[in-house]
C-alpha cells in the first residue's frame, strides 16, 4: 500500500487513530482529520513520521460544515495530488433520557455522524471519481441494525442513516469507488466511557466471545477493506461485534 493517501476522520483518537497507525505500518502517507483536542492531533501526526517515515497531516475540519470539507478536500489534493482511501469515522453521541433529548442535542449528533460522512463522501468522492478509483469505508454501528437503546435513539438514527449512505453512495460511485460499511458492537474508546461496571458485565453477557473489542480490531478491518484484498467487495455492511445476541 505504499504512495497510497488515506483520509481518516476522527483520526486522533480511538478507532480512527488505530486506523492511522495501521496505515502508516504498511507505509500509507495519512490525513488526520480533527475537530477538538488538536494537541492530541499534532502529537499524533508527530508520532506518525516520526515512527513510520510516512507523510501525515493533521487537519482541523467539522465535518458538518460543507465549506469546511470542501476547504478539506481541496487542500488534500493540493499537498498530496489526490486520495485513495477515506475512512468515515468521526461521530459523537450524547446518552439522555429520550423524552428528555433537545432538539438542538439531536440535530448535532445528525449533524456529526449523518451530515458529515455525507458531505466527506460527497468531497473526496469527486475525487476519487476524477481519479476513477478510491475506496470509502463507512463506520456505522451495530445499534443502526438491531442493537437499540432509547437513551441513544438519535446516535441509533445516524448511525442506521450511514448504513443508507452506504448504499446509495455504492450506487452513485460505481464502478470505480468502492464504498462499504462496518458495523462496530462495544468498544473500549473513550465514547464509553461513562458506561458503570455493572452495565459492562451486563452487556458482555450478551457478546459470545464475552468482551469488548480493542480499538485495532475495528481498524484491522478497515486496513482489509482499503486493501486489494478486497477488490470485489462493494456495497457492503459487515458486522465486528465479536457475536452479538439479544437472547
Amino acid at each position: 500500500m505504499k504512495n497510497i493517501v488515506a483520509l481518516v476522520t476522527g483520526g486522533n483518537r480511538g478507532i480512527g487513530a488505530k486506523c492511522i497507525e495501521e496505515f502508516a505500518k504498511l507505509g500509507v502517507n495519512v490525513i488526520i482529520n480533527y475537530c477538538h483536542h488538536e494537541e492530541e492531533a499534532r502529537d499524533l501526526e508527530k508520532y506518525i513520521k516520526e515512527t513510520y517515515k510516512v507523510k501525515a497531516l493533521a487537519i482541523k475540519c467539522d465535518v458538518s460544515n460543507s465549506d469546511e470539507v470542501e476547504k478539506m478536500a481541496n487542500t488534500i489534493v493540493d499537498m498530496f495530488g489526490g486520495i485513495d482511501i477515506l475512512v468515515n469515522n468521526a461521530g459523537i453521541s450524547r446518552d439522555s433520557l429520550l423524552l428528555d433529548k433537545s432538539i438542538k442535542d439531536f440535530k448535532r449528533i445528525l449533524d456529526v455522524n449523518l451530515i458529515g460522512t455525507y458531505l466527506c463522501s460527497k468531497y473526496i468522492g469527486k475525487i476519487m471519481l476524477e481519479q476513477k478509483q478510491g475506496k470509502i469505508i463507512n463506520i456505522s454501528s451495530t445499534n443502526a441494525i438491531d442493537t437499540f437503546y432509547p437513551e441513544s435513539c438519535d446516535y441509533d438514527a445516524s448511525k442506521a442513516g450511514v448504513l443508507s449512505l452506504t448504499h446509495n453512495f455504492a450506487r452513485e460511485f460505481a464502478p470505480f469507488v468502492s464504498v462499504n460499511c462496518i458495523c462496530p458492537g462495544w468498544v473500549k474508546t473513550g465514547m464509553n466511557k461513562e458506561l458503570s461496571l455493572e452495565q459492562i458485565n451486563e452487556e458482555k453477557k450478551k457478546i459470545l466471545l464475552g468482551r469488548f473489542a480493542e480499538p485495532e480490531e475495528i481498524a484491522k478491518v478497515v486496513i482489509f477493506l482499503a486493501s486489494s484484498k478486497a477488490s470485489y467487495i462493494n456495497d457492503s455492511v459487515i458486522r465486528v461485534d465479536g457475536g452479538k445476541y439479544n437472547g
